[in-house]
């Protein structure tokens, strides 16, 4: 069985004029055409492929060694090529744009703009489309992670509370502003830390790790700096929060912290005027 929207490795069955035929030497009734200009220089009748499978101008289904930006029930940060008069279309790497109806955006999409957007299987049609409203692909009500877990976030938006995420492809969560010491944009990856799961199903998320474990890395920030700077940093205890997460980004509860950890280690002289080191 073909899977559309991923990425399927199939058996050379045949060589053609207008490239391979993949699939199952079981079922040869459900395989798939792999064109010309995706055959590899080398193969033999019988190898393994690993192609992806997405439908084709004429809604065939077709094999591709391309790498698409997002598959089947993914989210990505995808530019839009053209728009008419059915809705946009959106760059994806494959030859086809993926097509996202006008009941499926957010709001109206412009052409050359990016837009965050979930990919997957319209019944309807049976095709892959795209939405755009990207809320209805998440659920808070059957929470899949735990406090101080380590998880996958893509950026969605950015508010006046903080950054909004989506959790492992699975939850959204919030990322305070007070706690964002980064410059992030909506579709950046990267990873985070479950700081809270609250009963209602809302879920605070932290960029930078928890706890102790924090502590390490981020006292390696201040012995930097110190070092790139003839071993003075004029911050301490008394300084202003904001001064603290400028030079450092880091909160001023993680800076004391991380002070405290390297002046037991006797790797830092506290002074009046600032940190020395030693």
């Amino acid at each position: 069985m073909l899977h559309i929207g991923q990425y399927n490795t199939l058996k050379i069955l045949r060589d053609t004029k207008v490239g391979l035929f993949l699939g199952s030497e079981e079922t040869q009734d459900d395989d798939v055409l792999l064109p010309n200009k995706y055959v590899p220089k080398e193969f033999h009748i019988g190898d393994d492929l690993t192609v992806f499978i997405y439908l084709d101008h004429e809604e065939r289904p077709v094999a591709t060694t391309l790498k698409p930006y997002v598959k089947l029930n993914e989210f990505a940060h995808l530019k839009v090529n053209y728009i008419n008069k059915f809705g946009a279309f959106m760059n994806w790497g494959l030859e086809k744009d993926l097509f996202v109806p006008f009941k499926e955006q957010a709001r109206p999409m412009e052409e050359g703009k990016r837009y965050l957007i979930y990919c997957f299987m319209d019944e309807k049609t049976n095709r892959l489309v795209a939405s755009s409203k990207t809320q209805q692909f998440l659920d808070n009500e059957e929470i899949t992670i735990e406090n101080g877990e380590e998880v996958d976030l893509i950026v969605s938006h950015i508010t006046e509370a903080g950054i909004n995420v989506i959790i492992n492809e699975k939850h959204r969560g919030l990322a305070y502003k007070n706690e964002v010491y980064d410059d992030v944009k909506p579709g950046i990856r990267m990873k985070g830390y479950i700081k809270n799961v609250r009963p209602d199903g809302k879920i605070d998320v932290s960029l930078r790790k928890l706890g102790v474990e924090a502590i390490e890395p981020s006292s390696q920030v201040i012995l930097d700096e110190l070092k790139s700077n003839r071993g003075f940093l004029g911050l301490n205890d008394n300084s202003h929060p904001e001064d603290i997460r400028t030079v450092l980004k880091m909160s001023k509860k993680v800076f004391k912290k991380a002070v405290g950890n390297l002046y037991r280690q006797k790797l830092i002289e506290i002074k009046e005027d600032g940190i020395y080191l030693l």
